[in-house]
């Protein structure tokens, strides 16, 4: 057991050594990351790679993103405790646990019933109060709940989708990946003024497309 237990804490330290050596070094963004283990939002074969950099396939033809790029992201946000935080794309359920640790509401939407079903399970598990999941073509956003402080977008768009730019708040950020195809897209941070946007490209990355309308499952 003890040995079980060492190894499980190695892996914990080499996994956050890996994220400070990749650029997140947010002291916030950190710690809520040392506090979700990755191994419950894994099934199946890859279970033993959860403290892997790497990303991993997911039902429903997904996949839940590299840590590294899940703490840059998160990172890339700046977010504050009360911040209100849309997330489209809900994957695993991985990125919106560590939302919840560092903001005061997470309204996480995707368009595979299935993700939703299983991502609010270990939501439930985990005690995870402040996320609201929910089945919803995300490319449209959550209007009933906008504005919003912040929003992430873990699928990748031709442009930043016009009902999200809408949906945010004045001062408000997005973190979007942007591009045509899967081979080339950028990592954008979107920051909206009083006059418009501000646009920052922040570094090279591979997402699933964000697609329009519910999963077949949805």
């Amino acid at each position: 057991m003890t040995e079980d237990a060492d190894d499980i804490a190695e892996r914990k330290m080499q996994f956050l050594f890996a994220l400070r050596s990749k650029g997140v070094t947010d002291a916030r963004v950190l710690t809520a990351m040392e506090k979700v283990d990755r191994g419950p939002f894994i099934r199946g074969y890859f279970t033993d790679r959860a403290y892997e950099d790497m990303p991993l396939p997911i039902a429903c033809g997904q996949t839940i993103s590299q840590p590294s790029v899940v703490g840059l992201m998160t990172q890339a946000l700046k977010l504050t405790p009360r911040d209100k935080v849309l997330e489209v794309g809900t994957g695993s359920g991985y990125q919106a646990a560590i939302l919840s640790h560092l903001v005061r509401r997470v309204y996480t939407v995707d368009r595979h019933k299935r993700l939703v079903t299983e991502a609010s399970a270990i939501f439930q598990e985990l005690d995870l109060t402040n996320i609201t999941a929910l089945t919803a073509d995300g490319s449209f956003g959550l209007p009933d709940q906008a504005p919003f402080d912040r929003i992430i977008v873990t699928a990748a768009a031709e442009d930043p989708p016009g009902p999200l730019l809408a949906q945010l708040r004045i001062g408000g950020i997005m973190v979007v990946p942007v591009g045509q195809s899967d081979a080339v897209q950028s990592l954008i941070r979107v920051t909206r003024h009083e006059t418009g946007f501000d646009y920052d490209e922040l570094r090279p990355v591979r997402f699933v497309p964000l697609v329009e309308g519910l999963g077949r499952d949805g």
